[in-house]
């Protein structure tokens, strides 16, 4: 896969909008001393590219009553299982994240819920998923670490 190539005005305008996905063009602009035009054509090289894919929304989860998160490891009973019960965990909105992996789990996946009853719930709806033989579940005390920038910016001194 080639890769593309990304100059200082690009990464500070992906710089820009990881912090505010929704700022105006004009604001970019204004910040980075350069036309809207100029922003709008590279937001547009990078969309094309497929750096960038739409924009995304942040929700403060627990204004919103879903404080809760849970990881689920999930152990399944053959690996031919997998796209089924990745299937059916789709059509459960609260497993927000799930991943195919390699070693202890089959699938790892995420869970958003009101409280530890809600959680049990969803976890005892997984469990009677067909294919799944066990689960796992750790309960997330804290999300302590959540930044896309330094990761951002690794990216952009490698390149």
């Amino acid at each position: 896969m080639k890769k593309i190539k990304l100059d200082e005005i690009d990464h500070q305008i992906l710089d820009i909008l990881i912090d505010n996905a929704r700022i105006p063009f004009t604001d970019i602009s204004k910040k980075l001393l350069v036309s809207a035009g100029t922003v709008h054509v590279r937001v547009k090289k990078m969309e094309d590219a497929g750096i960038l894919k739409g924009s995304s929304l942040n929700l403060d989860y627990e204004k919103l009553g879903y404080s809760f998160i849970a990881y689920i490891g999930i152990y399944l009973e053959r690996n031919d299982m997998t796209e089924k019960v990745l299937s059916e965990l789709e059509k459960i909105p609260n497993v927000t994240v799930a991943h195919i992996t390699t070693g202890k789990f089959n699938i790892y996946c995420k869970l958003r819920a009101r409280d530890t009853k809600h959680a049990k719930d969803l976890i005892f709806t997984i469990d009677d998923i067909p294919g799944i033989s066990r689960s796992e579940t750790m309960i997330s005390l804290e999300e302590s670490i959540n930044d896309k920038k330094r990761l951002m910016h690794t990216i952009f001194s490698d390149l």
